[in-house]
């Protein structure tokens, strides 16, 4: 029978359990427990005594649990079988872990789906070495680093996926600005992430992220930075979508020979070679600058042409824009009324409209008097606003109003 005499573990600390591969013991064996370990002696699957650092003779005195079940006399040297597991408590601060594939994650930013990646590193200490034994290691010869990872994979993914997914949603954070977060981001994991490895007697000392990352090479990816990119250069030179556009479309016309801008190219050319075409190039850079428009329009509420924002007054109708089909003006002092109200709201005057000459009353749009052939609406010489004929001022723009200039 061979006794095993000196009994220790000298191995990778990356290694957090080891059993002693000979199970046969006996009361003058020498054990010995080096700085930051812990021995244990284990019976038909019971853990019964423990060791901590130093030498320790296997004798009755120090193996009280042991010695009861194998009874064990008191005197002399008696062999036995039992079992010795050595746990690493020193603290490991290097495990490394990441996400085996990317994260499907809508970007709450831009509305897109992208990939996300993570990946760092957590630290460890077994604090109950006993618990530790029983729960996880189970039948293993070793623990390690490798198994540490594999066993806890599941627990800390999930807590990583639902992390990064609540700093997206809920902050309202891009995947692609996610990066400053990151010290928040790990304080949050960890707290998250501890009381699953308590369960197995292990302190999660500290818990990293170190990157988190999207694919470069995903095509939502791609479009997202060209897009983004696209953005940073029109707001640089100072131009926007809606006009690069309309340089898009003034350059695909150029490119084509049988469009307007082939002819002017052709005139260009003339012009160069002294022939003279200059009604032609202007026609035809006219045409083309229809096709252009950087500016903002609005819908005439009087005529329903297209005119500019910055315009007040209808350069197609004349009227003013900013008045509204349902208001009628007052006749004397220009204030807006909703049309049906009889007496103006600022002045009392009537907004019922009746012929300046026989008194008959008279329709708004109406330029005859039907009662005697009075003239009833004149055009304002000067902004074209249409006047009732009792008028001496327009109320448009004060002008005053005589029989030779506003007819």
């Amino acid at each position: 029978m061979a006794v095993a005499k000196v009994v220790k573990y000298d191995g990778s600390p990356d290694i957090y359990a080891w059993k002693y591969p000979d199970t046969e013991l006996g009361t003058w064996t020498q054990l010995i427990v080096n700085e930051s370990q812990e021995a244990i002696l284990f019976k038909g699957g019971q853990a019964l005594d423990w060791f901590g650092p130093g030498r320790h003779t296997l004798e009755t005195a120090n193996i009280p649990l042991l010695s009861k079940l194998v009874n064990l006399p008191f005197k002399g040297k008696s062999p036995f079988t039992a079992e010795v597991w050595f746990v690493n408590k020193v603290n490991t601060l290097d495990v490394k872990w990441g996400t085996p594939t990317p994260i499907q994650l809508q970007d709450p930013k831009y509305n897109v789906f992208i990939p996300v990646r993570a990946h760092g590193q957590f630290g460890i200490r077994i604090t109950d070495a006993k618990k530790f034994l029983k729960k996880l290691v189970g039948t293993l010869h070793t623990f390690t680093a490798k198994d540490m990872i594999r066993y806890f994979r599941g627990a800390y993914l999930t807590e990583v996926k639902d992390g990064i997914s609540e700093y997206l949603i809920m902050k309202k954070i891009s995947a692609l600005e996610i990066n400053a977060y990151i010290s928040e981001i790990s304080e949050s994991l960890k707290g998250s992430i501890v009381p699953t490895f308590d369960d197995y007697g292990i302190e999660l000392v500290n818990f990293y992220v170190n990157d988190i990352s999207v694919p470069e090479d995903d095509s939502a990816v791609i479009k997202l930075k060209d897009a983004l990119a696209k953005k940073a250069e029109m707001d640089i030179i100072g131009y926007s979508y809606t006009q690069e556009r309309s340089f898009d479309t003034l350059e695909g016309a150029a490119t084509n020979p049988g469009s307007t801008s082939a002819s002017v190219m052709g005139a260009g050319l003339g012009l160069g070679m002294g022939v003279g075409l200059g009604n032609n190039v202007g026609g035809a850079f006219g045409d083309i600058g229809k096709n252009i428009n950087t500016k903002e329009t609005k819908e005439c509420p009087h005529c329903r042409e297209r005119i500019n924002t910055e315009y007040r007054f209808c350069p197609s109708c004349g009227k003013d824009t900013s008045a509204s089909k349902n208001t009628i003006k007052c006749s004397k002092c220009g204030t807006s009324n909703n049309v049906g109200i009889k007496f103006c709201g600022n002045c009392g005057n009537t907004l019922i409209k009746l012929c300046s000459k026989c008194g008959e009353k008279v329709e708004d749009k109406q330029r005859f008097c039907t009662n005697c052939g009075n003239v009833l609406i004149k055009k304002c010489s000067s902004c074209g606003f249409e006047l009732n004929d009792n008028l001496r001022y327009c109320p448009d723009c004060g002008r005053k109003v005589n029989g030779d200039d506003n007819e």
